[in-house]
């Protein structure tokens, strides 16, 4: 049994220092499709100012933005990788995160390898794990909520209904 402890790479004053501090964010997995998640993310954060690098090797533009194969193609630094991947791509995405020299390797919610996450480490590059980049933005610097705090505003429990 693995001692792989997910809550160590979801800290919140760790999401909200990379969420302040970066400017720009490459999203490995990016797709065209209006309907798909890293979609809506990226237009996300465009919309909030965010430089959004779109990384697929099956297009050629996405958002507007030239898209590249690889991370290694891409000819600016990174601050965040931003990734949209199934869990066993992840090893090699955490490599090629290293390589660049990204500052941060956020992985979306259900994207969890542990070998990825050591690599990043090993290589000196914060990671985030099992973690939406728009919805903490949202949290934390959008306008989910102020400061950060819960209101108990947005809420999935019905009150009042049997």
């Amino acid at each position: 049994m693995s001692d792989f402890d997910l809550a160590r790479y979801q800290d919140p004053l760790t999401i909200q220092r990379v969420l302040h501090s970066a400017k720009t964010i490459a999203i490995v997995g990016l797709s065209p499709n209006e309907l798909r998640a890293s979609y809506f993310v990226g237009y996300y954060l465009r919309r909030h100012g965010y430089h959004v690098i779109p990384v697929n090797p099956r297009e050629t533009e996405i958002l507007g933005q030239k898209c590249y194969p690889s991370l290694s193609d891409v000819p600016e630094p990174v601050d965040i990788v931003n990734v949209f991947r199934a869990p066993d791509a992840l090893p090699a995405i955490a490599r090629e995160t290293v390589r660049i020299g990204a500052g941060t390797l956020w992985c979306q919610f259900g994207v969890i390898n542990e070998e990825g996450a050591k690599i990043a480490e090993t290589g000196g590059v914060t990671v985030i794990m099992d973690r939406c980049l728009k919805v903490e933005h949202a949290r934390y610097v959008g306008r989910m909520h102020w400061l950060g705090f819960n209101t108990q505003r947005i809420t999935s429990v019905r009150t009042g209904l049997q």
